[in-house]
């Protein structure tokens, strides 16, 4: 018995040319407005950044400055202590993330390759702390910080954000992919478990890594709410975001200038710290099953 098949003539394929064009050409229409839509508000910080401050206070909208002057970024240096808050950004930045990185890597491997009683149920309940909101655990946090003796002092941000639960998370599910053969391999070689881990699982998991230390870095680098509880009253203490908002942002009138140009003080590292790890942050993303 003959099986039919349709004929496929030059016309029907170049109706299906031009269709699939025009699919092309709207979504590369779409992609370029979503991408103005996107960057527009970082050209204006730029734009504001840079503006002397009578721009700012003419009325109707102008995008390009009348002249360029660098006042916004040099007089707030020197009448605040930027440097210092810039310093103390990246020290709780940076031992809040190593501390996070490790804790996250060993409880996500506990949790997805160990066996022990009640693992599940301890898995599930810490899940269900991510529904309890910060601001519900700020209070017994401080008060907590004040019976030990770290309140205004770095250690009062550092110790209380080392540690995720949505880290946690991540690393569970990542390590869940690794296969066990290669545990158990290096088990019946006579590996302990510190030795497996630092030796067979570690290698594996520096795409985890990369999503594990941006995400931490994001968070603690732009964190408001917590640094400013535990260590208001020393500006000598202050991150940027905390400087920025107290010292530099008036009661009745503000520098905008000023403001936008700290601002992107604060987000360059950040913006070129994704910049350089942004293929790792995808593949550890889509190794972990977050879609």
């Amino acid at each position: 018995m003959a099986i039919f098949t349709p004929a496929y003539t030059p016309g029907v394929r170049n109706v299906r040319r031009r269709a699939r064009g025009r699919f092309f050409g709207l979504r590369l229409s779409l992609a370029i407005v979503i991408t103005l839509v996107m960057v527009f508000p970082l050209y204006w910080m730029i734009m504001t950044a840079v503006s002397p401050r009578v721009d700012l206070y003419q009325s109707g909208l102008h995008l390009w400055p009348s002249h360029w002057t660098w006042d916004n970024f040099t007089l707030p240096i020197k009448q605040f202590p930027v440097w210092q808050w810039f310093r103390n950004s990246a020290v709780i930045t940076i031992a809040v993330t190593v501390i996070t990185v490790i804790a996250n890597l060993l409880a996500g491997y506990a949790f997805a390759k160990l066996r022990f009683r009640g693992r599940n149920a301890l898995f599930l309940l810490l899940l269900s702390t991510m529904m309890i909101p910060v601001q519900a655990i700020m209070v017994p946090q401080f008060r907590l910080s004040i019976d030990l003796g770290l309140f205004g002092n770095l250690w009062a941000v550092i110790l209380p954000e080392s540690a995720t639960v949505f880290g946690i998370f991540l690393a569970r599910q990542f390590f869940l992919a690794v296969p066990d053969e290669l545990i158990e391999a290096a088990r019946s070689d006579g590996a302990g478990q510190l030795r497996i881990f630092v030796s067979i699982v570690l290698p594996l998991c520096k795409p985890l890594i990369a999503v594990l230390t941006l995400l931490t870095m994001l968070s603690e680098w732009n964190a408001f709410a917590w640094p400013l509880v535990v260590l208001f009253g020393n500006d000598q203490l202050f991150t940027l975001p905390i400087g920025m908002v107290t010292d530099l942002q008036g009661q009745y009138t503000s520098n905008y200038g000023a403001l936008m140009a700290m601002n992107l003080l604060m987000i360059a590292p950040m913006v070129i710290l994704f910049v350089a790890f942004q293929r790792f942050f995808v593949q550890g993303l889509a190794r972990s099953g977050l879609k």
